[in-house]
């Protein structure tokens, strides 16, 4: 089994909490890529439909987003790793996930009564969000957990699971990193 973490951190202040999941992720047996996508060069997505309609399954911007969506593609599991900004996620994976669209279907089905898109591939990862927090606030945690769940849903992700970690309560990191790992390999 192999895991993408696409690290959404705007510095390497997060990468303690990186290596904690990503132990939990090897522990679970998963071999782990981790995307730091301050790194890369991805670009905002155009809107252009041109990954649905011109370069099916690929976006028609060359740039290290294509990367990204062929690792997510052929994942396991997929990991989102942000500070949670207004109850959603960083600047950077938004990007990135905004680029993910060539991996789902133009077309459309109904899903739980509502409708979405059909998938693209046979395979779809689960996905775990974990967000960060300088402090806890539950309404900022309930909303990036209902965002990542309607992501799961989008990308139709089998198991899905999201937590937010409280950087001034550094004891809980681990625990949450486990719980996160064992309800989507349960």
């Amino acid at each position: 089994m192999n895991a993408v973490v696409l690290d959404g951190s705007r510095n390497e202040q997060g990468q303690g909490i990186v290596t904690v999941l990503t132990a939990a992720l090897a522990q679970a047996g998963y071999a782990t890529e981790v995307i730091a996508l301050r790194e890369k060069t991805i670009a905002p997505c155009k809107g252009c439909f041109g990954c649905w309609m011109h370069t099916p399954g690929e976006c028609v911007i060359d740039d290290e987003g294509r990367q990204v969506a062929r690792a997510v593609a052929r994942c396991d599991l997929l990991v989102y790793f942000t500070p949670v900004t207004f109850g959603g996620v960083s600047s950077g994976l938004k990007k990135a996930v905004d680029r993910l669209i060539p991996n789902i279907s133009p077309f459309f089905a109904r899903v739980r009564g509502e409708t979405h898109h059909q998938k693209r591939y046979a395979h779809c990862p689960s996905l775990i969000g974990l967000g960060t927090l300088p402090q806890p606030d539950r309404q900022a945690e309930t909303l990036f957990k209902t965002l990542v769940e309607h992501n799961a849903l989008n990308f139709r992700s089998p198991r899905t699971a999201a937590a937010v970690v409280a950087l001034d309560r550094p004891d809980d990191i681990e625990a949450i990193a486990r719980g996160l790992v064992e309800a989507v390999t349960q």
